[in-house]
């Protein structure tokens, strides 16, 4: 069964785009000023890559169809900003906080919590950990008990993400990231996340798991055949998510993904919703394949 059929506050749609059913009526409040935006949280994922010989394939979990937000829905690890996230005793090694400042457009504290939720989120969700003891160096293998106590207190934020690694004597490895693209949530959704999309490769010697418990799948697949599940109606996943997959496809090694990083544009992308007579317009700037006009009666088209 697919599993937008899985989830039943999901209305069909073109493709697997995730298309909750009180859309329309969020769009035309908002349009009716009766809605006030919600203000985005600043979020980071991590399109975790590793090498096959067919080509790089990518990491991605399947959100519970219980799940408030893009339920059903296939994404990467990551989530939200944790205010702690700012803080100047986390142990950091390769680009600075100011280089990612100019790389982000940010100041530099909000640019080192973005890139720490990238590296704390992927610990979390997937037990991946880009940290090492030293400038060069890289943990091993993260799935024995002590790490996972870790990632447990993480989680109930009883711990920093600064005495999680000050703890281990490790230090954030900013350079195995790279900044690839950056979206917005609509203002219509009631829950909203400026989010950061980073690269990343797969350390030598660690290993995803599922740790995460919004998630009830995780695989590892090919950019270009989740695309294909997408387009077939298989795969459910939000704009973001399948924007970022096609743009993966040319590469033929998670090295020249991480290459190309620094030449993406990060400017933002946000939904926008219009009127036409009766019908709802909603698109994504630079993105036609998401257009869906959506009638009097709600179904997109």
């Amino acid at each position: 069964m697919p599993p937008h059929a899985q989830n039943g506050q999901r209305q069909p749609s073109p493709g697997g785009q995730w298309y909750p059913p009180e859309w329309p009526d969020r769009i035309r409040a908002l349009a009716a000023g009766s809605l006030t935006p919600a203000a985005p949280r600043r979020a980071a994922t991590v399109m975790l890559l590793r090498d096959t010989p067919a080509g790089p394939a990518v990491h991605m979990l399947r959100r519970r169809a219980s799940m408030a937000f893009a339920g059903g829905a296939y994404a990467y690890p990551g989530g939200g900003v944790d205010p702690r996230d700012e803080d100047r005793a986390v142990g950091w090694a390769g680009p600075s906080r100011r280089e990612w400042a100019a790389r982000l457009g940010t100041d530099t504290a909000t640019a080192q919590a973005i890139v720490c939720a990238a590296v704390r989120e992927t610990f979390e969700e997937a037990g991946v950990l880009l940290a090492g003891e030293g400038p060069d160096t890289v943990v091993g293998d993260t799935t024995g008990e002590e790490w996972e106590a870790g990632r447990r207190a993480l989680v109930a934020r009883e711990l920093s993400f600064a005495e999680f690694l000050g703890s281990r004597g490790l230090r954030l490895r900013s350079d195995l990231l790279g900044a690839w693209a950056r979206w917005i949530t609509p203002e219509f959704e009631p829950r909203r996340y400026d989010t950061c999309f980073f690269v990343a490769a797969l350390p030598g010697g660690q290993r995803t798991r599922n740790a995460s418990t919004e998630a009830d799948r995780t695989v590892w697949i090919s950019p270009a055949d989740a695309a294909d599940g997408y387009d077939r109606g298989e795969l459910l996943m939000m704009p973001p998510t399948i924007s970022t997959l096609r743009s993966l496809e040319p590469y033929a090694r998670a090295a020249e993904v991480l290459g190309a990083a620094a030449g993406r544009d990060l400017a933002p992308v946000l939904a926008r919703a219009v009127l036409d007579g009766d019908e709802l317009v909603l698109s994504w700037p630079g993105h036609d394949e998401f257009t869906r006009r959506v009638s009097p009666g709600g179904t997109p088209s």
